[in-house]
């Protein structure tokens, strides 16, 4: 069974094409963005993946590094990373992602998520 998924994109600087995106439960995001700490960010999040696009919402989605995290966000911890994400960021309704989405290997290559329709094919 697939759910409805909701991005949570936030923006260092307006100027700025870059953006660091999290997958999350629009649900219990909605709650634990109500202040209801008491949910695990396990619940709140699909997965603990943050994904970054210098391309606008648009274009390929694909991994920060560590110097880019460390430099917008203070910090490397991904769960650190992810709690400035979601409560500095605005959730933003992901059409065409749901839970349960499957690559054929996804071992075998860079962990991308291409959000302009064309899929991974056009890679």
């Amino acid at each position: 069974m697939t759910k409805s998924l909701t991005k949570v994109v936030y923006k260092p600087d307006t100027q700025s094409t870059d953006e660091y995106i999290v997958i999350v439960n629009p649900a219990e995001y909605k709650k634990w963005k109500a202040g209801d700490r008491t949910i695990p960010l396990a619940d709140v999040v699909d997965s603990f993946k943050v994904f970054h696009s210098n391309q606008g919402s648009q274009g390929i989605l694909g991994t920060p590094s560590q110097q880019q995290l460390h430099t917008t966000f203070g910090t490397t911890k991904e769960v650190d990373v992810m709690t400035q994400i979601l409560e500095k960021g605005k959730d933003q309704p992901g059409n065409g992602f749901t839970s349960g989405m499957t690559g054929t290997n996804v071992t075998r290559g860079g962990f991308t998520i291409d959000s302009r329709g064309k899929g991974l094919g056009g890679i």
